[in-house]
Order: C-alpha cells, then sequence, then structure tokens
C-alpha cells in the first residue's frame, strides 16, 4: 500500500522526539530543533533527511522509488515517490534518519529500549 500523509506521520511520531511543523508551507518533521523531512509541494514526494552516501545507494538500486533533484543535490536529503513505496519499506530508512539526526542519548536510550 502507497504511504500517505497519516502513514508518514505516524511513522515520524513514533520516534522520540519528532514533532511536526511547517517549513515553506508544507508539512514537515523535527527532532528537536533539527529539521529532518518534509512533504514537497506536489504532496506525493517527501524530502528525507539522509547521508549522502546512503542517498545515492538508495538512488542507485531503487531509482523508481528515490531520488534527486538539482535543488536537494548539495543537500543530505533524499526524494521519496511515496506512491511507489510502502511503510514497510520507509519505516527502516526513517528510523536510519532518525538515528543520523539525534543526539547519542537519545539513540543509545532507543537501543536500549528494543533490546
Amino acid at each position: 500500500m502507497p504511504v500517505d500523509w497519516p502513514t508518514l506521520k505516524r511513522i515520524f511520531l513514533a520516534l522520540p522526539e519528532v514533532r511536526e511543523g511547517v517549513t515553506h508551507g508544507t508539512p514537515s518533521f523535527y527532532l528537536g530543533k533539527t529539521f529532518f523531512g518534509r512533504m514537497q509541494e506536489d504532496g506525493t514526494t517527501f524530502a528525507l533527511k539522509m547521508d549522502r552516501d546512503d542517498r545515492d545507494m538508495l538512488i542507485a538500486v531503487e531509482p523508481e522509488v528515490f531520488f534527486t533533484n538539482d535543488h536537494f543535490r548539495g543537500y543530505a536529503y533524499v526524494l521519496v515517490r511515496l506512491p511507489a513505496t510502502n511503510a514497510e519499506r520507509l519505516t527502516p530508512l526513517v528510523e536510519k534518519s532518525w538515528r543520523q539526526t539525534a543526539p547519542k542519548r537519545l539513540v543509545q536510550a532507543r537501543t536500549a529500549q528494543r533490546n
């Protein structure tokens, strides 16, 4: 099932200290004051903060789902075609983005909670 806004919101807000906001007029997510993802104006593409090496790998392996454009090329974000993916595929990537963004204390607490 393709990812819609309610599904995306559920995935993000399940992570510690994530909050919803608005960035450039579209819904977005923050970890504390750090922005780490936002819906694009088309309503079907999501920009997810992602290490550049991981971003490039995702684009190479699944170009039908992941891509970049001129605006995001210089930033550590991957663009996600939400209708082309599902929650099971996206959830671990959102968690990875969260782990790359979160302070060590949060990452350690989440890891301890899962073990």
